[in-house]
């Protein structure tokens, strides 16, 4: 291989340390807004729990007072009964008192069902409440760690990107231009190595799509310090150095 493709080559090795530490970096931000999102999460969980217990206290209120009015009814009920002079207004006036108490006795008995549905709303805003807190911690905790390897990160990757730099300058303007539109397209590899399917044959196949190569390509490489790439996924192409893996 001449200098241009051993240059890329060289950059290549340098592109995937710098994405390994860029991805680590990655981890490290997803990690604290993992977290930050399930405090979000909790949050919401108890405001809605919160408004479930305002909406029941708001009914229950209106049930109380309809209850009062009942009571007052049943009262008036209750004297005009002492008073009823025949036994036709008696009857009368007992059907609609015993009515208006059995009403009562449904409102009272939903009232109760809304107080214990309030009960199980209160212990769960407190549990959540309580989940809220220890999730605080967990966050600040996450936080302050991943703020040092995150440090750590970016000033390894400034150094990287120094080397990177330095390697982009030794390669001609088209050849780098062709490796940064290959490497976006694949996720930092661009470049392939041309890999010999069967020992001592004379089959080669490309090292990132694995497709049939010619061999004409080999001898290309091996003589001339030309940009050639794979026909199928448009890779850079080149020959490894022996004894390399």
């Amino acid at each position: 291989m001449g200098p241009i493709v051993q240059g890329l080559v060289r950059l290549q090795r340098i592109e995937n340390r710098l994405r390994a530490v860029k991805t680590k970096l990655a981890r490290c931000r997803r990690s604290v807004l993992f977290q930050e999102n399930q405090l979000r999460t909790l949050q919401s969980g108890l405001e809605a729990k919160q408004e479930e217990i305002k909406m029941t206290r708001i009914q229950m209120d209106r049930l109380e007072l309809e209850l009062k009015e009942r009571d007052a009814h049943i009262s008036k009920l209750r004297s005009h009964l002492n008073l009823a002079r025949t036994n036709k207004e008696y009857s009368s006036l007992l059907t609609e008192l015993n009515t208006a108490k059995a009403d009562d006795s449904k409102l009272e008995g939903q009232v109760l069902e809304l107080m214990k549905n309030m009960e199980v709303d209160q212990a769960e805003c407190a549990e959540i409440s309580k989940q809220i807190e220890e999730q605080k911690v967990k966050v600040d905790q996450i936080r302050t760690e991943m703020e040092g390897k995150s440090a750590e990160c970016q000033k390894e990757i400034d150094v990287i990107q120094k080397e990177w730099d330095q390697a982009a300058y030794d390669v001609p303007g088209d050849a780098l231009n062709i490796f940064n539109r290959v490497a976006e397209t694949y996720d930092g590899e661009a470049m392939a190595a041309i890999e010999q399917t069967e020992e001592n044959s004379s089959m080669y196949s490309c090292g990132g799509c694995f497709m049939g190569l010619p061999a004409e390509m080999v001898n290309i490489l091996t003589v001339k310090d030309e940009i050639l790439r794979c026909a199928n996924c448009t890779r850079i192409l080149y020959l490894k150095e022996r004894g390399s893996e």
